[in-house]
């Protein structure tokens, strides 16, 4: 909870690596989790003498966010170096924009509390990335040595600066997966925050309720999960509240975030853009993007997100809780389209999604696109079930099996003996012998207390260890309890 004396100022620097098969300004390999320093060469490297081509494809995705962010797409941008020293840079500088990107002035709406509320957004710009670093203790700071994988460095980024309109971490988190979703519907970036394809600085301050001066800026560098953002968000915030409280300075600085110990710990002043020395990068030529293009990716975009949620409420009936969830990853989006195009219930579709498939995915971290079961077999287990041959109960432990396995609902239910007991004389014995020996639940429900009836039910269904058909056994045990 946020001190109510106080006004929180969250903006939020994004950077995202483009799904290109090469770098930005040389012919290597874009491919993660390969072997250390294999993806590289004497551009990429930094050598002298080496002149960068810029991808082609980094503009076209970068016009393609521009876009789906609702930004102005500039007809004329141009790269500069952006100096500092760092292993992660063998050049001793990264190429990058300026004062003239690609992208300006969009915005992203959210929904906060309820009510629809603009983020802007400053800008995106292109650049290249630096290389990564693997550091030989927990943190930054507690590390005796660091190594260096040279593989990432020159791959293409966009970085997308926010203005700073939010007002809290779950803002802040809210702007992020709204984001994230925008930038996988566009295809331009896988947003693997695990494999570090998107993460974020935050700019963070606070000032007194009322005030228009913003406070003094706190960067907090490097976060790659949402969890990470938030709860470093939390911290920080209170951190500074409580400086400001006790009367001590705040300083410009950037912070690292340790998820172990959940605090942020200083790691130098912040710098200004003056201190990077920026210049145009001489080897490159400006960018020019023609109206014909940008009209021509215009004409290409996907379904956005949005589009796509409100698509899934008029078009299937979905309400609105259901729509958001399932439209808030591209994958889940995709498989459910893959799924009501086999099975007209559009309900039951996303009762399974929402439910056990969600779960699944959560409990293995798998991505939907790793999942063992596709749409069809899960449609097949849904037909299933509207035939009788199992009950909804068994379908889970089916439906688990399949996750686990990959096989078919039909061989599942083979293998594990799961088929549903409909035969009526087998049912009519179990429901004899759970009367005789529950006579007080008998007597119960017999006197008008309906909740007797759940307890005989649920009896007869464990004898049956889950198989026997539960519309036949309620029917059966009302028609004898007459």
């Amino acid at each position: 909870m946020i001190d109510p004396e106080y006004e929180v100022v969250i903006g939020l620097e994004v950077h995202t690596e483009l799904k290109t098969k090469t770098k930005i300004f040389c012919s290597c390999s874009t491919e993660f989790g390969q072997e250390p320093n294999s993806h590289v060469c004497p551009g990429c490297l930094g050598m002298p003498g080496v002149l960068p081509v810029l991808n082609k494809k980094v503009v076209e995705f970068a016009i393609k966010a521009g876009l789906a962010l609702n930004c102005n797409i500039e007809e004329f941008s141009k790269f500069d170096r952006k100096h500092y020293f760092y292993p992660d840079l063998p050049a001793s500088y990264q190429i990058s924009q300026l004062d003239q990107p690609i992208c300006l002035k969009g915005y992203l709406d959210i929904d906060a509390d309820g009510v629809s509320k603009r983020i802007g957004i400053n800008r995106i710009h292109m650049e290249e990335d630096a290389s990564k670093l693997v550091h030989g203790g927990e943190t930054i700071s507690s590390s005796f040595y660091s190594l260096v994988d040279y593989n990432r460095g020159g791959s293409p980024l966009l970085e997308i600066v926010s203005e700073p309109d939010m007002r809290s971490p779950k803002e802040a988190r809210d702007y992020l997966e709204k984001l994230k979703a925008i930038l996988e519907y566009t295809e331009v970036s896988d947003c693997k925050m695990e494999e570090g394809s998107l993460r974020c600085d935050a700019n963070v301050s606070i000032m007194p309720k009322g005030s228009k001066v913003f406070g003094t800026r706190v960067e907090i560098k490097n976060l790659n999960s949402f969890r990470a953002m938030e709860r470093a968000l939390e911290y920080e915030i209170q951190r500074q509240i409580e400086a400001v409280e006790d009367g001590e300075p705040l300083y410009q600085e950037t912070r690292t975030w340790d998820e172990t110990k959940g605090v942020t710990l200083a790691m130098r002043s912040k710098e200004e853009a003056s201190d990077y020395r920026y210049f145009p990068d001489p080897d490159l030529v400006p960018v020019i993007v023609s109206r014909e293009w940008v009209e021509e990716v215009q004409r290409n975009l996907p379904e956005l997100p949005q589009a796509r949620k409100e698509r899934l409420i008029s078009e299937y009936g979905l309400p609105e809780y259901d729509a958001s969830i399932i439209t808030a990853s591209k994958g889940l989006a995709d498989y459910f389209d893959a799924c009501v195009k086999l099975y007209p219930e559009a309900k039951t579709v996303s009762n399974w999604l929402m439910g056990d498939l969600i779960r699944l995915l959560n409990a293995e971290e798998q991505d939907i696109k790793e999942c063992a079961v596709t749409p069809e077999m899960l449609i097949n287990m849904l037909k299933l079930i509207d035939q009788g041959t199992i009950s909804g109960r068994i379908a889970k432990t089916v439906f688990e099996e399949m996750f686990k396995t990959g096989k078919n609902p039909e061989v599942v239910i083979e293998e594990k003996g799961l088929v549903q007991i409909s035969d009526q004389s087998a049912i009519d014995a179990m429901v004899d012998q759970v009367l005789a020996d529950n006579p007080k639940s008998v007597e119960d429900y017999q006197a008008g207390k309906e909740r007797a009836m759940g307890f005989l039910v649920g009896q007869v269904m464990k004898m049956s260890k889950g198989k026997a058909n539960p519309g036949m056994v309620n029917e059966l045990l009302k028609e004898k309890l007459k």
